[in-house]
């Protein structure tokens, strides 16, 4: 038979109080009879206040009063922090989805969220599938045609600033996740978090598993060997290149390189040519892709710097910027280009890479 509560504490009282009487000339006693009353109280709140069902047992163990932690109040399960500190809080996995990023489609179906995927912008066109979603544009997605799709949540990358489109969604109730890829961790914890929102947390622990195992594999190859200048041209015209705050800075160092722009105090900056002539880069690494590209009439530009050691060696190379580029699954991919053409030596068996 199951006790109630507070009709088991009642009932602890009263025999207390009872026993009290019966032995009130026997100090021992009492004191013997109280240590079993409170033995007994810890066993039954322990009991009563473990049982899962119990809706709430549940709130308050949500509001932290069990744990004994109050400043999680106001956090729960399923409650959320995106990369601009806006917290969200989602009810059940969504059933209805749109990325405003190609990284962000490549997460999602690597989560196995072919289904839920629902729309995509119109340079999402990895995996295959992708490409035959509905579009809603990119840097300036067309709110009509997002809202057609009646999704349950949008995810974007942070720079989707638009006030307007955001102030829109959240005044219909839909939730929208900014997520912003500052490091490699960056990426690894917006697989986990979107692995955790959409009910995938088990997919999300084997995709990043895997891509630390790849990224393992890669840094021991190039880990013994001298590191190597390097410089990274996002952009030639003015020239931009990657800095301390960006993860391919990070993937720099880990392919076996040193950024020269590594005192740089932001994560894309200008570089002056007198900047790259005095660190004097021996390797020159141009992104080539369906989107972010450094063209080959500009690569070619660069063979007058004829003093640069890159270009007395013709170390000037190219990585697919579809997957260095994007801060998703694929950037192991992109990882595993960088250490070739910085230390193709440590791939010994592997075709020369691409040159300008």
């Amino acid at each position: 038979m199951r006790v109630q509560s507070s009709g088991f504490l009642q009932a602890l009282g009263i025999f207390y109080l009872r026993a009290a009487r019966t032995l009130r000339f026997r100090p021992f006693a009492i004191g013997l009879v109280g240590i079993v009353c409170y033995v007994l109280l810890l066993c039954s709140v322990g009991a009563l206040g473990d049982s899962p069902g119990d809706p709430s047992v549940m709130k308050r163990r949500q509001q932290g009063i069990l744990t004994g932690m109050p400043f999680m109040a106001n956090i729960t399960p399923r409650t959320f922090i995106d990369d601009a500190g806006r917290k969200l809080y989602v009810a059940k996995a969504p059933s209805r989805v749109v990325s405003l990023a190609p990284s962000i489609t490549e997460i999602l179906f690597a989560l196995g969220l072919d289904e839920q995927i629902v729309g995509v912008t119109e340079f999402c066109d990895f995996p295959a599938a992708a490409a035959t979603k509905p579009k809603v544009g990119y840097a300036n997605p067309n709110l009509e045609s997002l809202l057609a799709l009646r999704p349950d949540m949008v995810v974007a990358p942070r720079e989707f600033s638009r006030a307007n489109i955001l102030v829109k969604l959240d005044e219909l109730k839909v939730p929208v996740f900014l997520i912003d890829a500052t490091s490699l961790e960056n990426i690894f914890s917006h697989i986990h978090q979107l692995g955790r929102i959409f009910d995938r947390s088990s997919a999300a622990h084997a995709v990043t598993l895997a891509m630390r195992q790849r990224m393992a594999e890669i840094s021991s190859l190039v880990e013994p060997l001298p590191r190597r200048r390097v410089l990274y041209v996002l952009n030639s015209r003015p020239l931009i290149t990657v800095g301390p705050g960006s993860y391919i800075h990070q993937m720099i160092g880990l392919a076996g390189g040193i950024n020269i722009a590594s005192d740089a105090s932001a994560p894309y900056p200008r570089l002056e040519m007198e900047t790259v002539l005095k660190a004097n880069p021996e390797v020159i690494i141009f992104p080539m892709g369906s989107v972010e590209t450094v063209p080959r009439s500009e690569q070619q530009e660069w063979h007058r710097w004829t003093t640069l050691s890159a270009v007395q060696q013709n170390h000037l190379r190219e990585v697919s910027a579809n997957a260095l580029n994007r801060p998703g699954p694929r950037v192991m991919e992109g990882l595993e280009q960088l250490a070739k053409v910085i230390h193709p030596e440590a791939f010994p068996s592997e075709t020369a890479p691409l040159r300008p």
